[in-house]
């Protein structure tokens, strides 16, 4: 035993500074504060990895754990700070499930290397504890551990395992206690939070090779709203006839037993004044890259301050990021909530989803395709896009660079150009659209031609560089959108055609106070920096029709079909109609979330009310309950095929 807590300074020691300095230090860049007993919970569960990693380094000669021990803390330091510059990319902590999605890792290289060079204090303060094991690299003391020792060893990390396992138990309450983010429900950023980085890690390894459904926490009251009175199903109501009383009885997996009770358990959105008040026009939706309320200029982007501001407005309308462009298409096109793993799922397994517009739209025997000018396998479109019914699809490499040029980076003005001409003469037509030429990086020459493009337009603004970039890149896709009305018009079908535009993410690459250069107020960077525009618009809304409640990148798919007149079953979306009277709410990826009450800030549990706002005491717990669950049935709508089990599809 001495050889392992031997007085000298060894690999234990070592391994000890290392991790939880690394700790303390990601939980405060990460997580703005240490809080005591999650500090605790990481000490906890750090000691059995500490004490495999001094097993592991010194079951060997002398040389031989040398090179183990820097391989193994440069691997340690190097996983720390991927993760927190994953994190501060994409607002979301990486999962092993991200590497089935990683084929398309020339996308963040540029992006990377310019995080890189935004973050470079929070990555030299994450280096330090690494240079600190460096510069006493000679004091540190390597001991082959005799078989005893080993034995000892193994027995004290199965010791330590049990303790931490045990520990779960004095932390049970809440949704978000150590019980239940170790086995009931996945919170990537949560885990990091509460048991460290590597034991998160761990969580996530195990769960992706062995399966993991979060459970679904079913109260008397799931929404929020009063569901204690008898519903009568009657038309006024987006609700169809399945019978989840039936199903619930017959229904042995418990899993699906609960997701049937959560689904019967809510109240269903009423149909309302807007319900059927596009039916039959055509519609045309842009899922619009980096595109934010910042760039909305009269003077720079006159096009897309023309919609914006005309048409339904949108005042409380956030764009969450999850995971770069796929995660904000999944929100925009499902209604459901993505995480790394149901992204994965909805790539690999390709589930039908069955209310997705290119569905519903050929149900009507509208001419429905897809475009994108970009490759069009990217993010596996291929296999995604005929889930959300396109089975006309064109990207660059299956048809589209015959007519236009792919090089990177590509104008939405030539998509536009090539593609409306295709469609345009159809009896009715619903097209989908995917825009490139907003995309980071956002510079006057490394690799963003659109912004050099469009650079004269900037040069005056008193922003710096990035910001200038940014801004020009946007001017070329409000360029695309007054090619579109302007070929709309020329066909006669203007009147006849709503557009609808929502952007993919923000544009993460800039720093909150990047945007902040460009905002009319101060934004936060974890809720209000995602604030953007939702465009609803047609020629023929003569006044705008202003719109306060919150709503989020989900509700874009269930507003539109009440729009059209499209039944569905509202319980079975996790988004909502924005134009309903059902209470609004937008989710982030850390579970932080804006109501039409108030913001909570969830890494700090925080909840900021509305002005002139009163909730009742326990508002906030039922928020977070509801919040919870609609992750946990997003994924459990992908990971069982949900759609297909109930409508047949």
């Amino acid at each position: 035993m001495r050889q392992l807590f031997n007085k000298k300074s060894n690999t234990l020691y070592a391994y000890s500074f290392l991790i939880i300095s690394l700790e303390i230090i990601i939980k405060s860049l990460m997580f703005h504060k240490v809080n005591f007993v999650s500090m605790l919970y990481t000490i906890i569960f750090s000691l059995p990895i500490i004490i495999l990693f001094t097993i592991l380094t010194n079951i060997f000669r002398e040389k031989i754990s040398k090179i183990i021990f820097y391989i193994s803390i440069f691997l340690i330091t190097f996983l720390y700070l991927f993760q927190y510059i994953f994190y501060r990319l994409f607002s979301v902590v990486f999962s092993f499930h991200t590497i089935g999605l990683a084929n398309q890792a020339v996308d963040f290289s540029n992006i990377i290397i310019d995080s890189i060079k935004m973050y470079y204090p929070e990555i030299i303060l994450m280096l330090a504890p690494l240079i600190i094991v460096l510069i006493f690299k000679r004091t540190i003391h390597y001991y082959k551990l005799i078989k005893q020792v080993k034995i000892m060893g193994v027995i004290i990390f199965v010791v330590l395992t049990c303790l931490s396992l045990v520990s779960l138990t004095f932390d049970k309450e809440g949704i978000y206690s150590a019980n239940n983010l170790y086995y009931k429900i996945n919170v990537e950023d949560k885990n990091i939070e509460k048991f460290g980085l590597l034991t998160a890690m761990r969580l996530d390894l195990k769960r992706v090779i062995f399966g993991f459904d979060e459970s679904i926490m079913i109260s008397s009251n799931t929404n929020g709203t009063n569901n204690d009175k008898p519903q009568e199903k009657i038309i006024t109501y987006n609700v169809s006839d399945i019978d989840f009383k039936s199903l619930i009885e017959n229904e042995k997996n418990t899993n699906l037993k609960n997701l049937y009770t959560y689904f019967d358990s809510i109240e269903p959105s009423k149909q309302n004044a807007y319900t059927g008040y596009f039916k039959d026009k055509n519609l045309i939706f842009i899922l619009a890259e980096g595109f934010n309320s910042i760039a909305v200029s009269e003077e720079l982007t006159p096009n897309l301050y023309k919609l914006v501001n005309n048409g339904f407005v949108f005042n409380n309308y956030y764009s969450p990021v999850f995971l770069s462009t796929t995660g904000g298409e999944f929100q925009a096109t499902t209604g459901l909530i993505p995480n790394q793993e149901i992204l994965k799922v909805w790539k690999s397994r390709t589930p039908e989803i069955s209310y997705a517009l290119g569905h519903q739209f050929n149900k009507l025997n509208y001419d429905v395709n897809a475009y994108h000018n970009w490759t069009y396998s990217y993010y596996d479109r291929h296999k995604t896009m005929p889930t959300l019914g396109y089975d006309k699809y064109l990207g660059c490499h299956n048809g589209i660079e015959k007519e236009m040029s792919c090089k990177w980076l590509p104008s939405d003005v030539d998509l536009i150009s090539v593609s409306v001409p295709k469609y345009v003469n159809s009896e009715h037509f619903m097209s989908y659209y995917i825009s490139v030429s907003g995309h980071a990086p956002y510079n006057f020459g490394g690799g963003n031609s659109m912004a050099l493009r469009n650079k004269d337009a900037v040069k005056d603004l008193p922003y710096s560089d990035k910001v200038k970039a940014y801004i020009a890149s946007q001017i070329e896709f409000d360029k695309s959108i007054g090619k579109l009305i302007e070929l709309l018009t020329e066909s006669g079908k203007l009147d006849d055609t709503v557009i609808v535009i929502t952007g993919d993410h923000y544009p993460y690459t800039l720093t909150t106070d990047e945007v902040n250069e460009v905002s009319t107020y101060k934004r936060d960077g974890i809720v209000e920096v995602n604030r953007s525009n939702l465009i609803i618009w047609n020629n023929q809304i003569t006044e705008p029709i202003k719109v306060d409640k919150v709503g989020s990148q989900i509700d874009v798919l269930p507003t539109i079909l009440n729009l059209f007149g499209i039944n569905y079953d509202s319980r079975l979306i996790i988004g909502k109609d924005i134009l309903s009277d059902y209470p609004g709410l937008a989710v982030f990826s850390n579970r932080s979330w804006v109501s039409d009450k108030g913001t909570y800030f969830a890494s700090q549990k925080k909840f900021v009310p509305r002005e002139n706002v009163t909730v009742e005491d326990d508002y906030v717990e039922k928020m977070n309950l509801e919040v919870a669950n609609r992750f946990s049935v997003s994924g459990q709508i992908i990971n069982n095929d949900i759609y297909k089990k109930l409508l047949g599809e």
